[in-house]
């Protein structure tokens, strides 16, 4: 059977060739604060006095994970010696690929309640990020994360009291089987002894077949930049639960692929996620990478009903808070469309609100024109040829109707994306729709374009993200009926 320590010198043997250096030397907590004193002064272009890094030192260290984790991905102040101002960051959040990697294994952090040794760590820019517990096939990972989760708990740890308190994520592995999750405060590591409750991921592939094997995890998940990325785009900070929250693979697959034809301006898609799956995280986190991008004008979320407007918005700025705003009537809506305020480049709506907008034979437009004021869609003149993304929640509800065609003919530069988790194909479409000569079905590619990512509800069992059903079976009047159970 395969020892631990041969899993770890084959990784660490694979992490060099990803070009990780290898820092054997860095084996206990000194050796640890003194490599990201370097790394820190290169990255700020500075030079601090030992007094000054001692300082800096314990400003970084903070018990709370979540405080921790916010400290990572903004920038800092601090007050050097002589009075000068020090407007810092941890590490080049523009381009997370410049950042400095490197391995060490077998790291020993003492301190006054804790002798505690990990395997591996990744660190960037000096700061360990990434714990890597390695257990021999007949070691359950339930156990390898009792033991993480003991360590986090354990009275003066040392991850909590040390740099180990900036530590984003775990991963364990036997070497044949993967998995990984999100460091979070105390409360949120509660599991029972079917892992039901700690959130744990395991890597797949685009086609959602999973990558457990410790070598090719290495490969697709462990290489500087993607690693790099999972960090900074696809971990999402919950403020109001102070909670961290990894980003399921097919979550990525699907802002990947939207992201991807935004930056290709290659036409519309659909997203097949199944109810229960986290489509609104998948949609917030796809909206706010839209936002960034210059060449956007607005990125709009919609929804066909007012009760799922306001769940949205509160899902929203649950993710981040002030991210959108209430959109009480059309005129509101209208003057956030206008508005050049940054906060105002994502905007949740419903479809009936936008569709009486465009409208101009609605009751509003017809009596603003009668008294010769000018009229919502007229307004809404300069933003007619702007690149505009609509993303669509439960697309094929209401994307049948005169709004769809409204909202293309209004702004042909627009990308439209939706999701669903029950897509209309053409043996369950019950809607025709004739082109010239020729008749066909409405379907969700009909109306979409092309299917950008998929991942059914077989899927999400297999995941346990949603629960399994059967189907009972009685008989009433002579006929078998299905009844659902």
């Amino acid at each position: 059977m395969t020892k631990e320590h041969h899993i770890e010198e084959k990784l660490i043997a694979q992490l060099k060739e990803q070009k990780y250096v290898y820092r054997e030397d860095i084996k206990d907590r000194k050796s640890l604060e003194a490599n990201f004193k370097l790394k820190f002064e290169s990255l700020n272009r500075v030079r601090l006095s030992d007094s000054e890094f001692l300082r800096l030192r314990e400003e970084i260290i903070e018990p709370d994970v979540f405080i921790a984790s916010t400290k990572l991905r903004e920038q800092q102040y601090f007050q050097r010696e002589d009075g000068t101002p020090l407007h810092y960051t941890l590490v080049n959040h523009r381009d997370w690929c410049k950042n400095e990697y490197e391995v060490i294994n077998q790291l020993r952090i003492n301190t006054e309640n804790s002798h505690q040794r990990y395997d591996i760590i990744l660190l960037v820019n000096g700061l360990p990020l990434v714990q890597i517990e390695l257990k021999k096939l007949d070691v359950s990972h339930r156990k390898a994360m009792q033991q993480i989760v003991d360590y986090t708990q354990s009275p003066g740890n040392g991850i909590s009291y040390t740099l180990m308190c900036i530590m984003q994520m775990f991963i364990v592995s036997n070497g044949s089987k993967t998995i990984y999750f999100a460091n979070n405060k105390n409360q949120h590591f509660q599991f029972n002894a079917d892992e039901q409750f700690l959130p744990v991921y395991e890597l797949a592939d685009i086609n959602n077949k999973k990558i457990n094997d410790l070598d090719l995890f290495a490969e697709k998940f462990l290489a500087k930049c993607k690693l790099g990325e999972m960090i900074s785009k696809y971990m999402v900070l919950v403020q109001s639960e102070q909670k961290m929250l990894v980003m399921r693979p097919y979550q990525i697959y699907a802002v990947e692929a939207i992201e991807k034809c935004v930056e290709q301006n290659r036409g519309n898609g659909f997203i097949w996620h199944t109810t229960g799956s986290g489509k609104t995280l998948t949609s917030f986190k796809a909206s706010t990478l839209l936002k960034a991008k210059d060449e956007i004008e607005k990125c709009l979320f919609v929804v066909d009903r007012k009760d799922l407007d306001r769940q949205t918005r509160d899902e929203f700025n649950k993710f981040q808070p002030g991210s959108v705003e209430e959109n009480t009537n059309t005129e509101t809506l209208v003057r956030r469309l206008l508005s050049t305020d940054y906060a105002d480049k994502v905007i949740v709506t419903t479809i009936q609100k936008l569709g009486l907008a465009l409208d101009e034979k609605s009751k509003r437009n017809q009596q603003k024109a009668e008294k010769g004021i000018e009229t919502y869609k007229s307004r809404l003149e300069p933003l007619k040829d702007k690149r505009m993304v609509f993303i669509f929640d439960e697309c094929h509800r209401s994307q049948f109707g005169d709004n769809h065609k409204a909202i293309k003919s209004f702004f042909p530069n627009a990308q439209l994306f939706g999701f669903t988790g029950t897509p209309i194909f053409e043996e369950n479409s019950n809607i025709k729709v004739r082109e010239d000569q020729y008749e066909q079905y409405k379907t969700t590619e009909f109306i979409f374009e092309k299917q950008l990512h998929a991942y059914t509800i077989t899927n999400a069992i297999e995941d346990r993200n949603v629960l399994k059903f059967h189907i009972d079976y009685f008989k009433g009047k002579g006929d078998e009926k299905p009844k659902a159970g």
